[in-house]
């Protein structure tokens, strides 16, 4: 008898559905029985008429146990009725009528064959991930049916889906299914101080084993933090049975950790997001959740990507709780403060990835002009083009070429792509290591785990293959991780028709000059002065640890780094000769005329430079004319300011008038004569004064001020001398000096005019400038020149202030005129004559 599921009795329900209609969307929670149920389901649908259904899992661990589970329905093998095709692994034969499919397993098929011959059906399942891979497969094949194959039935199911978004972009009705949960208690158990994360979870791991009847499950973003916790649960837990689940392990230690423990055996499944949903995991009663998975998150302007550790979403967290509820009451743990708000669902991997992938299926496809769900992101596709066109794939008008088309069959990653179909033949062996190797994390552990040197993977591979598990071991790599990276490169040698394994230790550029056909952009060249650091061919820079094993190397193809403001820290690359950028990359060297200004001996040169992209590869001396010199002098001018050029006191003079009269008359239009304002428009108003010129120093104070008065009309310069002169004639006929820009905050401050206090006797009022609008600034001198007072108030002064002043200054000046009455007297600038 068939086990019942809660989806069971919506089963015909979805195949009337589809027989009307040929799209459909299902909501099912976990548990439900979507995954193994439905396709059984469809097929005794008559609308299916014999044909095949295929069925999109996003993870290889639930495509293997999906299809496993529905062959023991059947009583059959996987491989009959039902069988599954991952990367580098099939399991279908002549009568296979569900293929249950992987990662670019589908949008291989839709590209081999657009018409889908003998497909039936395509299933989306657990779409809510938002795969980049599942976002392509469903464009795709709404275009093969809107063009090609009407009656293709189209069926997403998801656990947690914005359903109504869904329906609303396929056109199509919505069912929902209900689940068979208890209720799951949450709780939040607070972190201690100085508490690491794996830490926390194995305290809480051992008080849920004390709370709570049955299996545990905890969630950690990745297999590092796995690996720790298991290693401290296996010291503080006893009686139970610690295992992991992560998509790394083996085919055996994925099934056992599927399978059911051993009765009377406790259990503590240590699992990243996949197990989320889609696998069963027998016997659950408790769920410990980190709050953490590990995604790829893309830098365009470094054009690297990497895993990061990020929070889940709401619907992850209710997800992974609902776990806990399978088979009975239970309690999910959070490790997060409960007032930590997350965001309400997980974010689509089209919006934050590398698309260089996506980029080359559009091109081969012929458009990207699919029905999305979400738009690949403008700037990021633009990247991604940029970088096919530099690996061969795409021509200049973004055309797909053979090799383009090539790389598409092979099946790898862009970049990797084209470096293994760019190997010679006798070289693809060593190539498909280097496939697995930069696909996979790296296999050293211990001392060696640190290390930048790429090529020391590929030694502990070989060493691994050729002397086995104690030599690779001696040599601190992690056996498990090599038996993986081994089964990888298997599959890229059968790809590549390399009909025997490499081994032995390949030569020292052996590596990097392979990889350099994947990282072209990534090309480093180390700095003469600075040994640790490098330039890499896209601009940035980069740097090497204290204890790198690559130091002194001259050029590297840099894998993998960290991300600093400045310059990036190495994780991986390898050195490379650099006469292979000359054979296989002769196009992107460039020889160019450059000039540039040298701060140090302050004059611009001339040189003539041979760069392959950012890099620098030569530069010699070339003589350089006058207009050679003017961008290089200007540049100059506008990194230093106007400041650095050689102002005299007449010209400053006249930049302070012109902007005194701007403040104070601005409907005359005078031009903005600050620092900011001449630096901003340099060119335009210096550049006819440094024709012939390399230095700065070459210009004469007197082409300052001719180049300042060009800048004004005729009639501004009249103005200019009439309402902002230099100097003012007083009532002893002596033509004083009036001083402008007295304020740096206030060009428009009144002027002042020192002068001393005889040569004004006569006159009643302060003198005015700016069209009589601004009172100058008097300081009133001594006959020894020394300050008496200050004022704008000439009148107010003769009347209140210089009685007082006259007792004081005529005892101390008894040569000098000193009179009763100021507004009758002469003025003058002379003492009183001898006998007087």
């Amino acid at each position: 008898m068939s086990p019942v599921f809660p989806i069971s009795p919506l089963l015909p329900e979805i195949v009337a559905s589809l027989a009307e209609r040929p799209r459909l969307v299902l909501e099912a929670p976990p548990g439900a029985g979507k995954t193994t149920q439905v396709p059984l389901a469809l097929l005794h649908a008559t609308w299916l008429a014999g044909g095949r259904i295929v069925m999109l899992e996003p993870r290889r661990i639930a495509a293997r146990a999906a299809a496993s589970f529905m062959a023991r329905q059947l009583g059959e093998e996987v491989g009959e009725t039902v069988g599954y095709r991952i990367r580098f692994e099939s399991r279908v034969g002549p009568r296979t009528r569900i293929e249950v499919v992987t990662e670019g397993i589908l949008g291989r098929m839709i590209q081999d064959d657009p018409t889908l011959d003998g497909i039936r059906a395509v299933v989306f399942d657990e779409f809510h991930e938002r795969h980049l891979a599942g976002d392509l497969g469903a464009a795709l094949a709404l275009d093969v049916q809107a063009s090609l194959r009407p009656d293709l039935r189209l069926l997403v199911m998801s656990a947690t889906l914005d359903g109504e978004r869904i329906a609303h972009w396929l056109d199509a009705p919505r069912l929902s299914s209900p689940g068979r949960s208890f209720p799951v208690r949450v709780e939040y158990p607070p972190v201690r101080p100085q508490e690491t994360v794996e830490q926390h979870l194995a305290r809480v791991v051992s008080q849920a084993l004390r709370d709570v009847d049955g299996d545990v499950l905890a969630f950690l973003p990745g297999r590092r933090e796995i690996e720790r916790a298991r290693a401290m649960l296996e010291r503080q837990v006893e009686g139970a049975e610690i295992v992991a689940l992560h998509g790394e392990l083996s085919l055996a230690e994925q099934q056992l950790a599927l399978a059911p423990a051993d009765p009377g055996t406790r259990r503590v499944v240590l699992a990243t997001n996949v197990a989320e949903s889609s696998v069963t995991l027998p016997g659950i009663r408790a769920v410990v959740d980190s709050g953490l998975a590990r995604e790829p998150r893309f830098d365009p302007p470094s054009g690297f990507a990497r895993l990061e550790t990020v929070s889940i979403s709401q619907a992850s967290a209710e997800q992974r709780a609902g776990r806990a509820g399978r088979v009975a009451e239970g309690v999910a743990y959070r490790l997060w403060p409960q007032s930590r708000r997350l965001d309400p669902s997980r974010t689509a991997e089209i919006e934050h990835t590398e698309l260089s992938g996506l980029a080359l299926e559009l091109a081969g496809w012929g458009t990207d002009e699919l029905p999305w769900l979400d738009a690949p992101p403008a700037g990021a596709m633009g990247q991604a083009r940029d970088l096919l066109r530099r690996l061969g794939a795409l021509d200049e008008a973004s055309t797909i070429t053979g090799l383009g088309r090539e790389m598409l069959v092979l099946g790898a990653a862009p970049r990797l792509a084209a470096a293994a179909l760019r190997a010679a033949p006798e070289h693809r062996a060593l190539v498909a290591d280097l496939l697995a190797l930069v696909e996979a994390r790296s296999p050293l552990r211990g001392e060696y785990g640190r290390s930048d040197d790429f090529r020391q993977r590929l030694a502990a591979l070989h060493l691994w293959r050729d002397g086995g598990a104690r030599a690779a071991r001696a040599g601190s790599a992690d056996v498990g991780a090599l038996a993986a990276i081994e089964k990888a490169s298997s599959g890229w040698r059968r790809r590549l028709g390399a009909r025997t394994a490499a081994s032995g230790v390949p030569n020292a550029h052996a590596v990097g000059d392979l990889l350099v056909h994947a990282f072209p952009d990534r090309v480093a060249r180390r700095d003469e002065a600075q040994p640790m650091r490098y330039q890499l061919a896209n601009g940035r820079g980069a740097r090497l640890h204290e204890a790198s094993a690559l130091h002194g190397e001259p050029w590297l193809v840099v894998l993998d780094l960290r991300l600093d403001a400045r310059d990036s820290l190495v994780f991986a690359a390898a050195p490379f000769d650099p006469d292979v950028l000359e054979r296989d990359h002769a196009d992107r060297f460039v020889t160019e005329r450059v000039l540039r200004w040298d701060d140090a001996r302050q004059i611009a040169e001339g040189f003539e430079e041979r760069r392959f992209d950012a890099l620098l590869i030569s530069r010699k001396a070339v003589p350089i004319t006058g207009a050679d010199a003017l961008p290089a002098l200007l540049a100059a001018i506008r990194t230093r300011g106007v400041a650095a050029l050689p102002w005299s006191e007449q010209a400053l003079r006249l930049r302070a008038r012109i902007g005194a009269l701007r403040a104070w008359r601005p409907e005359l239009g005078l031009p903005d004569v600050s620092d900011d304002a001449l630096t901003r428009t340099v060119d335009a108003w210096l550049s006819p004064y440094l024709t012939g010129k390399r230095r700065i120093e070459a210009v004469q104070a007197a082409e300052l001020s001719e180049a300042l008065s060009a800048m004004l009309d005729y009639e501004q310069r009249r103005a200019l001398d009439t309402h902002a002169p230099e100097e003012l004639k007083v009532p002893s006929g002596m033509s004083r000096r009036l001083v402008y820009g007295t304020r740096d905050d206030d060009p428009g401050a009144p002027p002042v005019l020192a002068v001393k206090l005889q040569e004004l006797f006569g006159l009643s009022d302060t003198p005015q400038v700016g069209d009589g609008r601004v009172p100058v600034m008097l300081h009133l001198l001594s006959p020894a020149g020394r300050p008496i007072q200050v004022t704008q108030d000439l009148a107010g002064f003769w009347n209140r202030t210089y009685p007082e002043v006259r007792k004081e200054l005529k005892g101390r000046y008894p040569k000098h005129p000193w009179p009763d009455d100021p507004w009758t007297a002469s003025a003058t600038h002379r003492a009183k004559p001898r006998g007087t």
